[in-house]
């Protein structure tokens, strides 16, 4: 935890500036990547997020970086399969990563073996990826399909930090309680960031303190 962090999870007024800063600059689509072989050159640092499909991932890249169109939004779960990378910065302080979206079910056993083959060894071998943002919707909790990539994460020895989505479709007493629940359950795993942001793409909730989670994740 940085010094732009309380124990409580606020972040200063001049964290979250500086960050507001940061994403006011040029963001751009570098390119995706299909397999390891297609990976951009390790060289800035790299913050991913991984979600369950339809956990509303491309909404949250898009309200965060302030780019409607930055990244695609579907209806059907599974679409993307691809490690999608966005430039960060000028000159390019650090990378975004939009990793394929897990748990359809509707998916056949081949894509979903080659995805878990392409996250893990993507978790596992890149060195400047500093951490992983693990979206989780707010009105479901935690699923055991999320409970599968925190272990992965826990494996490949990648720091991550847990964010709920969706924020703004449950009640605030509801959303205490799973906010508590996740908490609770990132303090089991040793690579888990202890404080839990709760987030809305639609009304802004948590956003700029989600870019200021960014920022500092980047040391």
């Amino acid at each position: 935890m940085s010094d732009d962090e309380t124990e409580d999870g606020v972040f200063s007024e001049e964290a979250i500036e500086a960050a507001r800063k940061l994403f006011a600059g040029p963001i751009a689509f570098l390119k995706s990547a299909p397999g390891l072989e297609y990976l951009p050159d390790p060289d800035v640092p790299e913050i991913a997020f991984a979600g369950r499909s339809n956990v509303g991932k491309s909404s949250l890249l898009n309200a965060l970086t302030g780019r409607n169109g930055l990244a695609r939004t579907s209806n059907t779960p599974g679409r993307t399969q691809e490690l999608n990378f966005f430039d960060i910065g000028s000159p390019l302080a650090f990378r975004l990563v939009d990793m394929p979206g897990y748990g359809f079910a509707k998916a056949p056993k081949d894509v979903v073996k080659k995805w878990r083959f392409l996250i893990n060894d993507f978790l596992r071998g890149r060195q400047v990826l500093k951490r992983t943002l693990v979206l989780v919707d707010a009105r479901h909790g935690l699923k055991d399909v999320d409970h599968e990539i925190l272990e992965m994460l826990d494996k490949a020895a990648v720091s991550y930090r847990l964010v709920l989505t969706k924020a703004d479709k449950i009640k605030p007493t509801e959303l205490a309680t799973v906010l508590e629940a996740t908490a609770a359950e990132a303090r089991k795993h040793p690579a888990a960031h202890p404080q839990i942001l709760s987030t809305s793409s639609e009304t802004g909730l948590g956003i700029a303190e989600l870019r200021a989670a960014v920022v500092e994740a980047l040391g």
